[in-house]
């Protein structure tokens, strides 16, 4: 079970280091074969569609809770509930990586999402707009994964910051439009036709892919261990639902709640006791010795804080400018447009740079600037000019840039070659499961607040702008302790997964 580590490797040291393993033949450092270059450009576009369908979605929530007469706790589901899928679901996708073939695999999800997207454009309800995203989510889970352990099995270790940042680019540019897209379709039309404007996107993508790509690797004889798939559910389940019950309550804990949590403890214990078990003979659903790596490890914990910090903060910005400073969806759209487009430039320079410098040189000087960029939104009121949030949101877009892309660079590459397809699992599972608690836990302290103020006496906008504050508040003291956890992030050594690191 030994594997070279030349494969962990990234940095300037790296450089003269050509990956073993088992990896498609191509050129070593200077450059990718095209066999390679195309099956990471169909998954990229793929994820451009998934993203896209993710963030069009923030801006319309206000809209769809006015059309659909769901208060936010409510509303915030459809987020949470995407959310709160992909985190049940990813787990599963380090097996399903190993199982089945590439071509096979990418039809699966890009087939989950069109039906997905099918159904929310035909929903006549919230229930089932709801059902729609959790099939959407389904297919998301495994597109991201995938992506993921296909860069860092094809491209070598030395060329990785740079791939990494141009990918960035792509993935930045669904955020970017996103907004803007979905404030003129809302202007124009009715929110059915968001799904309607992503699904032939989607279906186009499908009969590509299912055309161009190649397999990556051999599958691996396994079979699944379904209890740890029921663990696995009702551990992430337990825990969000709590959170975000917690919203939907402004005084107390119900009974509910608190079985809800319990469920969660223990559900998500039995699934780590049950992985460490089934582990020993390479039969767990996800292995977890991928955290016996501490740059891994760390990475993971920094990416769960500033995924629930930034998915909350992009829930409540959008109820915030069309509630409390009477924005449209259009005008909110394109305030927002600038921050996504300015991520989407940094990404190949923040790529190049970690190359040269390596990740605490990265991670330092962006989490402060998102901390910053947080605190600002505390100052934001009911009377602030637009500009106050065009400034916050692009620095808080310049921070995420020098945040993201080190960290999924240095904690894939400490591991070995063959736990590629488990970390990219553990670190989607535990960022969307992070994503859903920031948003049940901000949205929870928005509702919480408004409804104090409310009913001491402060009413309107004022309220909601209260509540909105107190979020911000949560949020901007949650991303200093991401500062201090960039301290603990290493780039790694050539041979920096055997030690440990």
């Amino acid at each position: 079970m030994t594997e070279r580590s030349d494969l962990r490797g990234l940095g300037v040291r790296a450089r003269s280091r050509v990956p073993d393993g088992p990896t498609l033949p191509g050129p070593p450092d200077d450059g990718l074969d095209p066999r390679s270059r195309t099956v990471i450009t169909v998954l990229l576009v793929s994820a451009f569609v998934v993203i896209l369908n993710e963030t069009i979605m923030s801006v319309a929530l206000p809209v769809l809770m006015a059309d659909l007469q769901v208060s936010a706790s409510v509303g915030q589901w459809l987020t949470a509930g995407f959310l709160l899928t992909m985190s049940v679901v990813i787990p599963i996708t380090g097996f399903l990586i190993r199982r089945f073939r590439t071509r096979s695999l990418y039809g699966a999800a890009m087939g989950l999402f069109s039906t997905g997207t099918l159904l929310a454009a035909l929903a006549p309800g919230f229930a089932v707009l709801l059902a729609a995203r959790v099939v959407q989510a389904s297919g998301t889970a495994i597109m991201m994964p995938l992506l993921m352990t296909t860069v860092m099995t094809l491209v070598p270790p030395a060329r990785r910051g740079v791939m990494m940042g141009n990918i960035s680019i792509v993935i930045a540019v669904a955020p970017a439009i996103g907004p803007a897209v979905s404030g003129l379709v809302l202007s124009l039309l009715g929110w059915r036709f968001l799904f309607w404007l992503v699904l032939p996107i989607a279906l186009v993508s499908l009969a590509v892919g299912l055309r161009r790509i190649t397999d990556v690797g051999e599958p691996t004889a396994m079979r699944i261990d379904v209890v740890s798939v029921v663990l696995a559910a009702f551990g992430f389940g337990g825990l969000v639902y709590g959170l975000s019950s917690f919203g939907q309550q402004t005084a107390g804990l119900s009974a509910t709640t608190w079985v809800a949590f319990v469920v969660g403890a223990v559900g998500l214990a039995a699934f780590v006791g049950r992985q460490l078990v089934l582990q020993r003979d390479d039969r767990a659903l996800l292995d977890l010795r991928t955290f016996r790596f501490r740059t891994f490890t760390a990475s993971s914990v920094l990416m769960m804080l500033m995924m629930a910090v930034l998915l909350g903060a992009i829930v409540l910005l959008p109820i915030y400018m069309q509630t409390v400073q009477g924005l449209s969806p259009l005008t909110t759209g394109l305030l927002l447009l600038p921050g996504g487009l300015l991520m989407g430039l940094l990404g190949p320079v923040v790529g190049r740079l970690y190359d040269r410098f390596g990740a605490r040189a990265l991670l330092l000087p962006g989490t402060v600037v998102t901390s910053l960029a947080l605190w600002s939104a505390t100052l934001l009121g009911v009377h602030s000019p637009a500009a106050q949030i065009l400034v916050f949101h692009l620095l808080l877009s310049a921070g995420l840039a020098f945040v993201f892309t080190p960290l999924f660079t240095a904690g894939l590459g400490a591991l070995p070659a063959r736990l590629y397809s488990y970390g990219s699992a553990v670190f989607g599972a535990t960022q969307q499961l992070a994503g859903a608690a920031g948003v049940a836990l901000l949205v929870s302290v928005f509702s919480v607040q408004s409804a104090a103020l409310a009913g001491s006496g402060v009413v309107g906008v004022e309220a909601v702008a209260g509540g909105v504050h107190a979020a911000f508040v949560v949020a901007a003291c949650l991303s200093v302790a991401a500062i201090v956890g960039a301290l603990f992030v290493r780039t790694p050594e050539p041979e920096g997964a055997a030690a440990g690191h």
